[in-house]
This record gives structure tokens, C-alpha cells and sequence, in this order.
């Protein structure tokens, strides 16, 4: 017998390959508008750089909140404005929106790719009867679970337009995690995590789950684990259902 009952996955970098495409469509928005900035406000142009932006504000945040606290890193202060803003407007929402353009540019010319050892961990996950959720900041989950090819292995998805819709506060907050969970009817301490993004591991330990599990995409092995992960790996081919499980047992005995 398990000592989990459910399994709730970040999506990108985790499952789907499209976490190096966020990145690329971030800098290409961003460079554009601190060049813009340049001309206009005479501005010294410095680029965006995925190491030291993307990872930092931006990365497992939803996607206006990561326009904010880019730009709040580079002195920038700009309206809010709203969801449906035209991409070309200048305000948190407008940006966002023509990231959100970049993206679906790229997915749409190029596809979604997978991690296979995710996919074959998901399928034994559910071969043992344990349940399966996406939580992820990325408005854009439906689809890109629709083009992979695997929308039928997960029971529930939450995502940035639930939580907004929701009011749910975005990661490092443990509510997408939460909800999911709820949504499962698994209690939290029933239910692992598994993350590549510092602001989801310390999320997924703020929610109190059965296990955190880091997936160091980034060569951030120590980060993860300074932040919340109970055990990292390089890619989910390093972990067995028995092993998480093991781990979970491990971990209830310590509390």
C-alpha cells in the first residue's frame, strides 16, 4: 500500500519541453521594450538574461506578475492595466500579453515537446491507482497539453486562468498546489509535489505536502533543496513509484 494517494506536477520544464521557450519569449519581449525605452526615455539599454532575470523574477510566477517584478528590478514603474489589454499597450498586462503572442508563436510553428521519464513516471502513477494533477502559473496549459498528447493522463488542471478566475495567489503561495489537491479530495499531507522552479518548491513546502520533489532542469540542485524540496533529481528517471513512496514514509516519521 502507497502512503500517497496523489501526485501533482508543474508543467513547464517538468512535463513539457517549453520552459526554455518561455524563457526565449520573455527576452525577446522584454529586449524589445528596453530598447524602446532606450530611444524614447534615453534609457541605458541592459538585456534580459535568463540566469539572472528569467530564473529570478520571472520564472513560476504568473505571467503579469513576473512583468512586475522584472520591471521593479530595473527601476521601471508602468500601469497594471488589464488582462485583455492589446499587446502593443504599455502596462504590466500589455507586455505580458505580447509575450503570451512570442509563445504561442513558437508552439504553434514548432510544436510540444515532452520529458519521456515524466510521462512513463505519470503512466506508473496511475497504474497504481495514485492521482494525477497539473498545477502551473501558464495560462496556456489546455493547449499545450492538448498538442502533447496527454491531456487524458491528468484528472484535474489548474492553472493561470482558474486562478485567476479564482482569485488564487500565485506561487511561491501553495494555493494552485492546494486547490489541486482539493479538487483530487486528497488531503495535503496525502499528496507529493513535483517542481523545477524555486518559487514552486517553496510553495509546495508553504502547503505542507507528503513530498516536494526538485527537479534541477538548471544545474540548481542546492537551490532547490535550500528552498523547499525534500529530495532533487536531475530528470524523474532517477525516481520509482517504491522510492517516493519510501521517501514519503521517511518523511512522516520525522513529523
Amino acid at each position: 500500500m502507497l502512503n500517497f494517494n496523489a501526485a501533482i506536477f508543474d508543467m513547464d520544464g517538468v512535463i513539457t519541453r517549453t520552459a526554455a521557450v518561455h524563457s526565449l519569449a520573455w527576452k525577446k519581449m522584454f529586449d524589445e521594450y528596453l530598447r524602446y525605452r532606450e530611444g524614447k526615455y534615453n534609457e541605458s539599454f541592459r538585456e534580459f538574461t535568463h540566469t539572472g532575470d528569467y530564473r529570478a523574477y520571472v520564472d513560476g510566477r504568473p505571467r503579469y506578475k513576473g512583468v512586475e517584478a522584472f520591471l521593479k528590478s530595473r527601476g521601471i514603474d508602468i500601469p497594471i492595466g488589464e488582462p485583455n489589454d492589446d499587446p502593443r499597450q504599455e502596462t504590466a498586462c500589455g507586455l505580458g500579453n505580447r509575450k503570451n503572442e512570442f509563445f504561442n508563436q513558437v508552439i504553434k510553428e514548432e510544436g510540444v515537446g515532452v520529458y519521456e521519464s515524466t510521462v512513463k513516471l505519470i503512466r506508473e502513477l496511475l497504474a497504481r491507482g495514485v492521482k494525477v494533477g497539473v498545477a502551473t502559473s501558464s495560462k496556456n496549459c489546455a493547449l499545450i497539453l492538448k498538442q502533447a498528447g496527454i491531456t487524458n493522463l491528468f484528472e484535474t488542471c489548474v492553472d493561470g486562468v482558474i486562478s485567476a478566475g479564482l482569485g488564487l495567489r500565485g506561487k511561491p503561495e501553495p494555493d494552485i498546489f492546494t486547490r489541486a489537491s482539493d479538487n483530487l479530495g486528497v488531503e495535503y499531507h496525502r499528496a507529493i509535489v513535483v517542481e523545477d522552479a524555486v518559487s514552486g518548491v517553496k510553495a509546495g513546502a508553504r502547503g505542507k505536502f507528503g513530498l516536494v520533489i526538485g527537479v534541477a532542469r538548471e544545474n540548481n540542485v542546492a537551490e532547490l533543496e535550500a528552498h523547499g524540496a525534500d529530495v532533487v533529481v536531475e530528470d524523474l528517471a532517477e525516481l520509482t513509484v517504491e522510492r517516493i513512496n519510501q521517501l514519503v514514509r521517511q518523511k512522516q516519521s520525522r513529523r
